[in-house]
């Protein structure tokens, strides 16, 4: 069976000030002529369709056209809810849309009944386990302890469970959205980290065939099992040096993966290019970067004059600047930014501790703060389900 796993298309989203629906669009296109051209069986759709939990119309415009072409082909779509996504919202119509070929996993009550799908060889299972915010699921799934590894061993013991059911022979497909030890995150990705801990290991997926992965927005494989797609679209300067894609996988009969990357239309390339103004209007070897979305780091000593519209002058889509004069990093006029930089809200918190008091929090303390943070996180997820 050949399936074609993709996710976090996060239709709705601008890049910067860009609107990128036009490119989402082509996106679709894209997958629509793969499905077509490549004899997909079926098409799975790892999470983060949308943006946010309330999109705007034109992106749940585009959705449906995707899943009406979708169907339109005759092919199988299976698709999980992410963390960006309202599960409530993305469900609805999701027994209607069953008989159309489009299956909507997005309760996570449904972890352990697939969707199956056959070939000559046989039936494949498709397991749907959409995001799984701990601290609302905890007590549905019957585990003690407020986390992302406990939820998801949970729900894939019911995986299990259900497969070993099931014929001798049957393969298995498990779509999930979580942040898998050994993966690497972009700047682009909502944080996700519950008691400290954002990953799961991977070894809590064992037993099953192919893992299709989302959250990630890097196209990575952990094993030749356990794969993310990535998005479909940079969503972030860090992902400049990407290569966007999809995974076409060919599912054997003995439950043997053989995968091969489809790369994505690129709308524009992206460029991070750092040094002084002057620098960057003169050096001869930017010209590459002169169509390019460009995120610009300055370095000068003095902030110059007018440096937006100096760089656009040679680089018409600069799209960010950013300001790092090279100083030490002790150096008092270092930017507040630059030193909260690359580290955990638990962390600051811990610092903020440390400074006013004289000492860091103790374990106890440390306990408290992340149960503060988690709070937050669960009362976020709330209101969003709820709106």
């Amino acid at each position: 069976m050949r399936l074609l796993h993709t996710s976090d298309w996060h239709l709705g989203r601008a890049f910067h000030r860009v609107n990128l629906l036009d490119a989402q669009a082509e996106f679709i296109g894209h997958l629509v002529t793969t499905v077509r051209e490549r004899d997909v069986d079926a098409v799975v759709v790892s999470g983060d369709v949308y943006d946010r939990a309330v999109p705007p119309l034109t992106a749940v415009e585009l959705f449906d056209d995707a899943l009406h072409r979708l169907a339109d082909l005759g092919v199988p779509t299976v698709m999980i809810s992410g963390n960006h996504d309202s599960a409530r919202r993305l469900g609805v119509g999701a027994g209607l849309l069953d008989r159309a070929g489009v299956h909507l996993r997005t309760d996570p009550a449904g972890c352990g009944t697939p969707v199956v799908l056959a070939d000559a060889h046989g039936d494949v299972a498709f397991y749907g386990l959409p995001y799984l915010e701990p601290a609302l699921v905890k007590d549905a799934f019957g585990v003690d302890r407020v986390g992302h590894e406990p939820v998801l061993a949970a729900a894939m013991d019911r995986v299990r469970a259900d497969l070993a059911a099931r014929a001798p022979g049957t393969r298995s497909v498990v779509l999930a959205h979580a942040f898998v030890t050994g993966g690497e995150a972009s700047d682009s990705e909502r944080d996700i980290t519950v008691g400290g801990v954002a990953a799961v290991p991977a070894g809590v997926f064992d037993g099953v065939d192919y893992v299709a992965l989302g959250h990630l927005h890097g196209c990575q494989t952990l094993s030749p099992r356990v794969r993310y797609s990535g998005s479909p679209l940079a969503y972030s300067f860090s992902e400049a040096d990407h290569r966007k894609s999809m995974w076409l996988v060919d599912l054997g009969a003995d439950g043997s993966v053989a995968a091969e990357r489809v790369d994505c239309p690129v709308p524009r390339p992206l460029a991070r290019i750092r040094g002084t103004l002057e620098d960057l209007l003169a050096d001869p070897a930017l010209v590459r970067h002169e169509t390019a979305w460009v995120e610009a780091t300055l370095t000068d000593q003095v902030r110059p004059a007018d440096p937006m519209a100096r760089l656009t002058g040679r680089f018409p889509h600069a799209l960010s600047l950013v300001f790092a004069p090279e100083r030490a990093p002790d150096d008092p006029d270092v930017s507040y930014a630059g030193r909260l930089a690359g580290r955990a809200d638990q962390q600051i918190a811990q610092d903020f501790v440390a400074h006013v008091r004289g000492t860091g929090p103790d374990e106890r303390e440390q306990a408290v703060l992340r149960e503060a943070f988690d709070a937050v996180r669960a009362d976020d997820a709330l209101r969003e389900v709820a709106r």
